[in-house]
């Protein structure tokens, strides 16, 4: 490291996001009591009172319909928390988490009706 010179520290890719062709939104949101998430989680949002929990295609509560995807972790299993959030984007399907037994298959027609591209990640040159 030259003269003057001082480590900013690491950066650790994560392959959440597979292009930049979809432009990216961002937001805030709140996570319900009772959730604990990693980032790309993909979130639900409870109809009764707006807040966020894992997406399910059995449930009826809202939560059955994909909403957004979780920026970040967040642990909110006891009180409710707020969880910055992707509004739209490209995302690699095998780093996102979903509810009950759900899995990219179940959600990627809404998702792409909201702006949210599920994809895998290519293998070039021996990275991904």
């Amino acid at each position: 490291m030259g003269v003057g010179m001082t480590s900013q520290g690491s950066v650790t890719y994560d392959n959440l996001f597979t292009g930049n062709v979809a432009n990216v939104v961002t937001g805030v949101g709140t996570l319900a009591s009772g959730q604990n998430v990693t980032r790309g989680a993909v979130l639900g949002r409870l109809t009764a009172d707006g807040t966020l929990n894992m997406v399910d295609s059995t449930k009826s509560d809202g939560t059955q319909t994909i909403y957004a995807i979780a920026a970040d972790a967040v642990n909110a299993t006891s009180a409710a928390q707020p969880v910055p959030l992707y509004f739209t984007g490209e995302f690699n399907k095998a780093a996102l988490t979903f509810g009950g037994t759900d899995t990219a298959a179940t959600h990627e027609v809404a998702a792409r009706n909201i702006g949210i591209f599920f994809k895998s990640n290519v293998t070039v040159g021996g990275t991904n």
